[in-house]
């Protein structure tokens, strides 16, 4: 079994990239996915409700983000309780699907979390600054939010350095694809 972990910074085409890799080849894990699905789960909505102090009866996401902005400590706060219930969801995905060549796992914040040393490949997507917010922006998200979840994040120049392979994502989806394809036929 070959792990190949994508990382890259906010907005820089993970996602895509990891569908495009993954396709056809072996399962892959989201760790965003995994946060949506405890977004829904009444026992992490009152977990969350409780800790930052607030009432169940608005939008968590939107409360949260207003304490998040409101101070820097909270988004930490944040990650220690979503990381390690992600983390759990992981090593289950890893259990379940360990008979498979491939598995393939799309992690934002592999690097930052240390996580390398579960990947036998460390893919790092890369995209230019104003690019990512644009995406971001695109998505529905804000420039002041997005600045402060980009600085959290390390540098691309420290991250790069634990990562196997670099894909500069600033083209087209044709140019990603041709990317990857060269990057998986290592491997396969």
């Amino acid at each position: 079994m070959i792990k190949i972990g994508l990382t890259g910074s906010l907005a820089s085409g993970k996602t895509t990239a990891s569908k495009i890799i993954s396709k056809g080849r072996g399962p892959l894990f989201s760790a965003d996915k995994e946060v949506k699905k405890l977004y829904m789960q009444k026992s992490f909505k009152r977990l969350v409700a409780k800790r930052f102090k607030f009432q169940l009866n608005k939008s968590l996401k939107t409360e949260i983000k207003k304490k998040v902005l409101q101070k820097k400590k909270n988004l930490k706060k944040l990650e220690q309780i979503i990381h390690p219930l992600v983390r759990k969801e992981m090593f289950k995905f890893l259990n379940k699907n360990k008979n498979k060549k491939f598995l393939f796992f799309e992690i934002p914040l592999l690097i930052e979390n240390k996580l390398q040393k579960y990947f036998d490949v460390v893919i790092f997507i890369k995209s230019e600054s104003r690019l990512r917010l644009n995406r971001y922006i695109s998505r529905g998200g804000g420039i002041k939010f997005f600045t402060m979840l980009d600085k959290h994040q390390l540098k691309d120049s420290t991250k790069m350095k634990f990562c196997d392979h670099i894909v500069v994502n600033n083209k087209s989806l044709f140019i990603l694809k041709k990317k990857l394809s060269n990057i998986i036929k290592l491997y396969e």
